[in-house]
């Protein structure tokens, strides 16, 4: 089941992502390239964080196993909820 899903987490990665260790264009936070997630996928280190607006996200018929759903809008309720040892991944595409 999640093979299904690993091509659209590659492409949706390739599209947004840079590469582990260098900050996004606001110097706010690691990217991380699709090579680095394709291996981590399944660690327990490791939480897949969906993060589409509203129509985008209950539109859609692919969503990644495994991923948590969190509103975007509400990150000030749920920015706190993750352990700071884990490795966060957002998508939005």
């Amino acid at each position: 089941m999640f093979s299904k899903w690993l091509p659209l987490l590659l492409v949706l990665l390739a599209v947004g992502c840079m590469g582990m260790g260098r900050t996004s264009s606001q110097g706010d936070a690691p990217l991380m390239e699709k090579e680095e997630l394709k291996t981590r996928l399944g660690s327990p280190d490791l939480i897949l964080l969906d993060v589409r607006y509203g129509k985008d996200w209950t539109g859609s018929d692919r969503k990644i196993v495994g991923a948590i759903r969190e509103d975007p809008q509400e990150f000030d309720m749920w920015k706190g909820k993750y352990p700071k040892t884990k490795t966060l991944v957002l998508y939005c595409a």
